[in-house]
């Protein structure tokens, strides 16, 4: 009866790390958004909407907590709950990467892009893409696509690398755009981060089917 209690708590946590994450993908979908239209009230709307994130992550925390005190887990039911912290830690982080890029978009004004968007969102899609793949690899316990997922990361550090020489030569050849240039260079960093955010989660998905602690990816960039 008592794991069965436990079960069904695990259930209502793994609900939460869902809703977290979709929330957590839609506030870095409407930054990159707002970051290609210049929306300035969007970006306001987004950055007041973090503190929902962070509500979330704090909430599940104190189940997380209220669990452990009342179950008294070891063992795989310790490291399910264990796994769940981290993986709220890790989407309240990506949470403020997501607020981050909203913020760019009011400290670029009314100041025109230096191009048209394309590498910071296709960053974006594929990073979104992999939390998407990881909390399903999450609920599903499934370490080898939680594996398999890590190693998507270096794409999205071939983009960001791309961007920034391509910013790299804007800034050099053309000094006055050296703010804007730096700007989207730190947008580029926080979706680059936001995909390193998710191997986290995945190698914690990796430590809650097997019991070992690992570093799945070493990147090659």
């Amino acid at each position: 009866m008592v794991r069965e209690s436990f079960g069904r708590h695990i259930k209502e946590l793994e609900e939460e790390v869902k809703d977290m994450s979709g929330m957590v993908i839609t506030a870095i979908n409407r930054s990159v958004e707002a970051l290609k239209s210049r929306n300035v009230d969007d970006a306001k709307q987004i950055i007041d909407a973090d503190v929902l994130i962070n509500k979330k992550r704090w909430d599940t925390e104190e189940k997380c907590i209220n669990l452990i005190a009342r179950q008294q887990p070891v063992a795989t039911d310790l490291r399910e709950i264990i796994a769940v912290l981290n993986i709220i830690t890790d989407l309240e982080r990506m949470g403020d990467y997501a607020e981050g890029i909203a913020k760019i978009v009011i400290l670029l004004g009314d100041e025109p892009l230096l191009k048209p968007l394309v590498d910071i969102p296709l960053m974006a899609q594929k990073a979104t893409a992999m939390l998407s793949k990881s909390i399903e690899a999450f609920v599903g316990r499934d370490a080898k696509a939680a594996e398999a997922i890590c190693d998507e990361d270096d794409e999205v550090d071939r983009l960001y690398d791309q961007v920034y020489r391509e910013l790299l030569t804007y800034m050099i050849e053309e000094p006055a755009t050296i703010s804007r240039a730096t700007y989207l260079i730190w947008a580029a960093h926080n979706v680059e981060r936001i995909a390193d955010r998710v191997t986290n989660i995945c190698e914690r998905i990796v430590f809650l089917v097997t019991g070992t602690m690992r570093e799945v990816n070493v990147s090659r960039y």
